[in-house]
């Protein structure tokens, strides 16, 4: 959640219980349950997921309750613990782009959040599939049209208050307000509503990084249980609502969705963020000669020039072909540049836009020639289409920092040019499985021969069977390596590809040495 949205509540006295100890299931406990909740997702016809403050602590935001949550460390007296990363520049987690793709392949029906960080958002849930039941700091809402606006910085208000900026509707123009809840509000109905639809209509309710302790929220996930469905909670620390659930899972909630993703031989694709901004070229009537040309260029937000643009540290200009022109550097916004050169020569700038941090690069250079004589052409490009090639290219070429132009029309009166830019500003692949391979296959096949098995005695008869078999083989494996490291330029090509391999590509598994490849499960 966000420290500013934690600051700005009203005050309450009482939160709820808070700072409770965390609880981690055994690792061979952990294992069953995950395969147990992998083989229920995989015969779900409708999944709904109800997420809460734990599935973004991964993403440098701290929760309420825990250990260190806010609220904890408030009633110690400690203040709000500092978040590792601005809030605008959190990027989603393992488990928001695991529901992603379980979204995109029509598992996953629907997502509930508590979250005020819009990360649901930013991953990829579709809005029409998502529920936010106390609000976005990075959403405004019309009250007067309906119509709602995703800013890349965090909206300044709380408790549904009037905001600086007004609808873009022509016909509209009403202020706009925040849509994130004060203590006493009540839940948006349009939220509330979709949410309690989908959790009547669920067969599985997956809680994910929830206390459940905040009514009315809280208790969407047990109206599944009317229609015969389940509730299953994953979370480190106990809730309220462990007694109604057919299974709890006490682990992080990233290494419990990567286990049921590697179950379900699902990828769990790369996140890439793209930013857009806008170039602001304005002529004006230069009194003094006619052959001189006053201009300004501003580098400002999509979102109208007075807001922020937060992912921009500075912005240098230069140009490399009028060296008689002074570069300049500016530090502040709004990143605004004035001068006045001849109308005659054409002239080329150069932006250099340094990147604040939490980005996954440090700068890009754009490009901008201008003609006073000749007007520019207009460019009109499909925002999507555009966002998408830079995922994409960012994907392909493992790094980020691309950029495309989105819009660009011209003005005549005053003359202005305006161009819309969108740039890929982080990049995360470290949570993607390998496709097609082969270190996955022989244990992938073992599992999927017990995906319809009921765990019953039997069953977990051959479960232990199974693993008294894999501890003989690490054992085995141990003795390898004691002789290997003795020997170790007896390697061979092979097992040190196989090793380089496991480091690299396959999160499941794990070097603790070399020539000795551990699977977590």
């Amino acid at each position: 959640m966000s420290l500013g949205y934690a600051e700005k509540l009203s005050y309450k006295e009482d939160v709820g219980t808070v700072g409770m100890s965390e609880l981690f299931d055994p690792p061979l406990l952990l294992q069953q349950k995950i395969e147990q909740l992998a083989q229920m997702i995989q015969k779900s016809k409708h999944l709904v997921a109800f997420t809460g403050a734990g599935i973004s602590t991964s993403c440098g935001i701290p929760d309420f309750r825990g250990p260190k949550g806010v609220w904890t460390c408030q009633r110690e007296g400690k203040g709000v613990p500092k978040a590792s990363l601005p809030f605008h520049r959190a990027m989603p987690s393992t488990t928001h782009m695991a529901l992603v793709e379980l979204e995109r392949a029509g598992i996953l029906k629907f997502v509930i959040s508590q979250n005020v960080d819009s990360l649901h958002l930013r991953s990829g849930i579709p809005r029409e599939k998502l529920a936010e039941l106390h609000g976005n700091s990075f959403r405004e809402l019309c009250p007067s049209c309906g119509a709602e606006y995703v800013r890349d910085f965090e909206v300044e208000t709380i408790g549904m208050k009037e905001t600086s900026r007004r609808c873009s509707d022509a016909k509209c123009g009403a202020k706009l307000k925040d849509t994130v809840l004060d203590w006493e509000d009540a839940l948006p109905l349009k939220e509330m509503n979709a949410a309690e639809k989908h959790c009547r209509m669920a067969d599985i309710v997956l809680c994910l990084g929830t206390s459940l302790q905040i009514t009315p929220a809280c208790n969407l996930p047990l109206k599944c249980l009317r229609g015969g469905g389940k509730v299953v909670i994953v979370n480190l620390q106990q809730t309220p609502k462990d007694k109604k659930a057919s299974l709890v899972i006490h682990g992080l909630v990233d290494k419990v969705i990567t286990g049921v993703m590697y179950f379900l031989n699902m990828r769990i694709p790369p996140y890439v963020r793209v930013d857009l901004f806008q170039i602001i070229f304005s002529q004006y009537r230069c009194i003094s000669e006619r052959r001189c040309a006053r201009w300004s260029l501003r580098v400002t937000s999509v979102n109208g020039e007075k807001a922020p643009l937060p992912f921009v540290k500075s912005v240098k200009i230069s140009f490399p072909e009028r060296p008689e022109l002074k570069t300049a550097l500016l530090k502040q916004q709004p990143f605004l540049l004035k001068r006045e050169t001849l109308k005659t020569n054409p002239l080329k700038i150069v932006l250099k836009l340094n990147f604040s941090d939490g980005c996954g690069c440090q700068f890009t250079r754009i490009e901008v020639p201008i003609d006073f004589q000749v007007p520019t052409d207009n460019v009109n490009q499909d925002k999507n289409v555009v966002i998408e090639n830079l995922r994409d290219t960012a994907i392909q070429e493992k790094c980020c920092g691309q950029f495309s132009l989105v819009e660009r029309k011209f003005i005549s009166d005053p003359k202005k040019e305006i161009a819309v830019y969108a740039v890929a500003t982080n990049i995360v692949m470290d949570n993607v499985f390998p496709e097609n391979s082969d270190l996955l296959k022989p244990n992938l096949e073992g599992k999927r021969q017990r995906k319809d098995a009921n765990l019953d005695s039997k069953d977990k008869l051959k479960w232990h069977e199974d693993l008294k078999a894999k501890q003989k083989k690490k054992k085995k494996f141990k003795d390898i390596l004691c002789r290997r490291e003795e020997h170790d330029s007896s390697l061979s090509t092979w097992d040190r590809k196989l090793n380089l391999e496991l480091e690299e590509h396959c999160p499941l598994f794990r070097v603790q040495a070399p020539g000795l490849a551990t699977c977590l499960f």
